[in-house]
């Protein structure tokens, strides 16, 4: 056996009523001026992080970061903090918001704290995602990891059914691409597939059951294991196409991972069997069905089942296909045209893999 395994070096705060910690935690880090950073609909939780912070900071704000960070609100914010003379960023919220923190960080080198509000998993990645002229293009920089990231179950409460579904699936994405990347190893399979177990069980409870605390830190767990394997190996078919609906047809990220990954897992099954195996012990099912089983998933959490639904036109997806192919990621199978456009009208349709 043979391996790599280097673990990105984060500061992790797990537990019910931690975000109370986040002051001491900016102080910490040197940050006196820090860019408070969230969307729109989640200004109030920035205003109470600033009320949270106190006047030991001169903390600003910035609540309006959106989907897939484009190069617009990108330019908007820099703006603002030069001149603020911000020296950090804390950023609350999913992956709209953090994806626009890890931007500016990439510009900036400035520090950040994440208090992760969903179960993206962005939070434990280098990964970051610019969108411009229709689109999206992604990279990995060490510098936009967040110094220090506070997972508070709490903080989940309030996020609504329809959104916890789908961002536990975007959660269970990552999980699933890590068991088959180019770069697997036995750490992060391991975690890949105790993750899927952990969110598979929880978000069905959470989204019925919206004040179970223990399911709601269950998830958040499960979305911490998916966040770190997403951050330490590679990436194959599925992100790349989620990358390519997202950026060039504005499809909503959670979601369109959520139809993608059972089709994904289908698309890949015969050419990696261990991989299958983990996903089916996780989901207490056959190798045979573990995309099936993912399939299934969705229903169960409320997460939608087709393209069609999310807005997608069947008149684009050969155009989305062509679009993947063209700077293909590493995949245990080729990937083709043909296989993509399959794949895709799959996902169109929702029919079960």
């Amino acid at each position: 056996m043979q391996f790599v395994y280097q673990p990105n070096s984060q500061r992790i705060i797990f537990g019910a009523g931690t975000l109370k910690q986040l002051p001491d935690e900016v102080a910490l880090l040197g940050i006196k001026r820090p860019m408070i950073i969230s969307t729109e609909f989640q200004k109030d939780m920035a205003e109470s992080t600033k009320e949270l912070l106190g006047e030991g900071f001169e903390s600003s704000i910035f609540a309006k970061a959106v989907m897939h960070v484009p190069r617009d609100s990108i330019n908007a914010i820099m703006a603002e903090i030069e001149a603020n003379n911000n020296d950090g960023c804390v950023c609350v919220g999913g992956g709209s918001t953090i994806g626009l923190g890890k931007a500016v960080a990439l510009e900036t080198g400035l520090p950040s704290i994440v208090v992760p509000t969903t179960y993206a998993g962005s939070e434990m990645t280098p990964i970051w995602g610019i969108t411009e002229d229709g689109i999206k293009t992604t990279g990995r920089d060490q510098k936009v990891l967040a110094k220090t990231v506070i997972y508070d179950p709490e903080l989940t409460v309030t996020l609504p059914d329809f959104i916890s579904g789908p961002s536990g699936i975007n959660a269970i994405a990552h999980c699933v691409e890590a068991l088959y990347a180019e770069n697997k190893n036995p750490v992060i399979s391991l975690m890949s597939e105790e993750g899927i177990k952990a969110l598979a069980e929880s978000l069905p409870v959470v989204v019925v059951e919206p004040d179970n605390m223990e399911a709601r830190s269950k998830a958040l767990y499960g979305a911490w294991l998916a966040g770190t394997a997403l951050g330490t190996v590679g990436m194959s078919i599925h992100h790349k196409l989620c990358h390519t609906l997202g950026g060039s047809f504005n499809l909503p990220h959670a979601e369109v991972h959520s139809v993608i990954i059972p089709h994904a897992t289908k698309y890949n099954q015969e050419d990696a069997p261990e991989a299958m195996a983990a996903i089916a012990r996780a989901l207490n099912t056959t190798p045979d069905d573990a995309a099936g089983a993912l399939f299934d998933l969705l229903s169960k959490v409320g997460a939608p089942t087709t393209l069609e639904a999310i807005g997608m036109k069947e008149e684009d997806l050969d155009k989305a296909a062509e679009i993947a192919l063209s700077k293909p990621y590493y995949n245990p199978r080729e990937v083709t045209l043909e296989g993509v456009k399959e794949l895709l009208k799959n996902a169109y349709s929702g029919i079960r893999p």
